[in-house]
């Protein structure tokens, strides 16, 4: 487990250009979601168990935002050759059988993970039309227990958003398994 809160990338910044490989076999760059006003992107994994954990509510946020035109996109950069669990043939299985709702992509390279100062998984950045970091943190206060999670971070910071309101907080720690770096 890791609570860190020392980002690379901090408000007002832009995200990083990226081509990325989905499990559905499409390439995706950022300037694919152009047309979406909010752009949520969600450093992930499969086997990581705060990913695990807060899993089914990264689903519902999906269908809940989405329909809304929140871009979502999850990108897992873990070292595949370390965990096979986190290769492409099993992110694909995954996203299947979760039917994720949006693109999941594999940063093999590492390279977007890092251009983007991803820290654990899950690292949820949401960024603004002109592709302007405006929040980074955790998804909710509580990954264990949904029902006990008095704060919902990125729900809360999408509503602002949408909203025309500044987002606040606009960085909280980040709670999660370190991303898995290649040495």
């Amino acid at each position: 487990m890791a609570e860190l809160s020392t980002f690379s990338l901090h408000t007002g910044d832009p995200a990083p250009d990226f081509a990325l490989p989905g499990v559905d076999g499409k390439t995706y760059r950022l300037s694919e979601f152009a047309d979406r006003p909010f752009l949520l992107v969600v450093f992930w994994c499969n086997h990581c168990p705060y990913v695990q954990a807060w899993e089914g509510r990264m689903i519902a946020l999906g269908h809940k935002y989405l329909t809304r035109g929140v871009g979502m996109v999850l990108i897992n950069a873990n070292d595949a050759r370390a965990y096979p669990e986190d290769g492409l043939e099993s992110m694909t299985r995954r996203a299947s059988e979760r039917r994720y709702p949006f693109p999941y992509l594999q940063d093999e390279s590492q390279e977007v993970a890092r251009a983007y100062g991803a820290l654990v998984t899950p690292h949820p950045m949401l960024f603004d039309a002109h592709r302007r970091l405006l929040f980074q943190g955790r998804i909710d206060s509580d990954h264990q227990h949904p029902e006990r999670a008095s704060e919902r971070y990125v729900e809360r910071a999408i509503d602002q958003a949408l909203a025309g309101e500044p987002v606040r907080p606009d960085q909280l720690p980040v709670l999660g398994c370190t991303v898995k770096w290649r040495d």
